[in-house]
């Protein structure tokens, strides 16, 4: 979701430092989930205080309806894998009126990296993971589409840190943009028997 499809205001890096946490490209989370019990505490209440407000006062990505209204035109299923927490992701779909068939946190599934965070979405679809693209922005989303066996990945717009910590052997098309996405999109169909979505 975050870097994605919405542009949260949430400073990361800034929050790594105030919670004494390597920039390791670890999730947040399962550093705190290692942290003794007072730091651990402390430490979630500060992410979910981030987190709301990330969610209450970030925007849609430019191009995320486009996105949406395509894999809705052909028929596509779509699932929303997140990192985030399941009343973040609440706060942001019900804003701005976004549907996906599953949706999916931190608070249901094992998350990013590990390759069921795509895996269990993928059976409530009833898709194989050969059937499947994944589109996100981070390391996260390259290394768990790679373990669940993705056919495509796209990674979108990723920074400098996140081009640090992706495999040598991974495999994605990188695009600019969400508009982008879309077209790669439109290509892989191309071969297809969905064609002329």
């Amino acid at each position: 979701m975050d870097g994605t499809i919405w542009d949260s205001p949430i400073d990361w890096e800034g929050l790594r430092r105030s919670l004494a946490l390597p920039d390791d490209g670890v999730p947040i989370v399962e550093h705190l989930n290692r942290a003794p019990s007072p730091a651990r505490v402390r430490g979630r209440a500060l992410l979910e205080e981030r987190e709301a407000h990330g969610a209450a006062y970030g925007r849609l990505m430019p191009g995320t309806h486009e996105l949406l209204n395509f894999l809705a035109r052909c028929g596509l299923r779509s699932a929303l894998v997140t990192n985030n927490s399941r009343a973040s992701v609440r706060t942001v779909l019900s804003q701005n009126k976004l549907h996906f068939d599953v949706v999916v946190s931190r608070d249901d599934i094992p998350m990013k990296p590990s390759a069921e965070a795509f895996l269990q979405p993928l059976r409530r679809l009833a898709c194989t993971p050969q059937e499947a693209v994944a589109i996100g922005d981070s390391h996260l989303d390259v290394l768990a589409a790679q373990a669940a066996g993705i056919a495509h990945m796209i990674l979108v717009a990723p920074g400098d840190w996140v081009q640090r910590m992706l495999p040598t052997d991974a495999s994605f098309t990188e695009v600019p943009h969400l508009e982008e996405a879309t077209r790669v999109l439109e290509r892989l169909l191309s071969d297809t028997p969905r064609a002329g979505c």
